[in-house]
């Protein structure tokens, strides 16, 4: 099975995201995307960050009727900080039937000769790149990429975590059972 590995935090996740994978799964041949809870990225701070677990939680909420997706709390288990390169040798040990695809967006894209082992990264395994504003793909680095247009919206976690904080609503901005497990459980207050 083709299977397109999305990475993130998703501190919380939200429409955005869930509007990118469907973008990617619906212009590609790939049959699933798997969202990749991070427990911590190595390029992010760790403080501002819900419980793992609960992220996982409110992520399967999320796409919970829809089999196009899967998520995953495979980095979980292992060393911290996530690296990309440790979690992508683990699945295709543990799933040699599938092929893997990393899902990214142009502004992580650029970023990726900085990534641990980035060589080993570009020459085994192949990208889709989605197109961030400000963000233009300019240097391939010999990887396999194909650039993707996606819809463009400017929701961010860090914009709905500061919502919540100024009791403002975030209805819209994330899945409706999201937003009232969020809301149940006061998430980011």
């Amino acid at each position: 099975m083709k299977i397109g590995l999305y990475f993130g935090s998703f501190n919380p996740i939200h429409i955005g995201h869930l509007i990118i994978a469907s973008h990617v799964i619906n212009q590609t041949d790939l049959q699933q995307v798997w969202l990749i809870v991070s427990p911590q990225n190595p390029f992010k701070q760790e403080g501002g960050l819900l419980n793992e677990y609960h992220r996982l939680h409110l992520a399967q909420l999320a796409i919970e009727d829809d089999s196009r997706f899967r998520v995953s709390d495979i980095e979980f288990k292992m060393p911290r900080p996530s690296y990309t390169i440790d979690t992508m040798v683990y699945l295709q040990e543990k799933y040699p039937q599938h092929e893997f695809t990393i899902i990214m967006g142009s502004d992580s894209f650029q970023n990726l000769p900085k990534w641990k082992n980035a060589a080993l990264l570009m020459s085994n395994y192949s990208f889709i790149v989605y197109n961030r504003p400000g963000y233009t793909v300019t240097d391939m680095y010999e990887a396999r990429v194909r650039i993707l247009d996606a819809p463009l919206l400017t929701i961010s976690a860090t914009h709905i975590r500061n919502s919540i904080q100024a009791g403002k609503s975030i209805r819209y901005l994330v899945p409706e059972k999201v937003r009232v497990y969020i809301e149940e459980n006061n998430y980011y207050k």
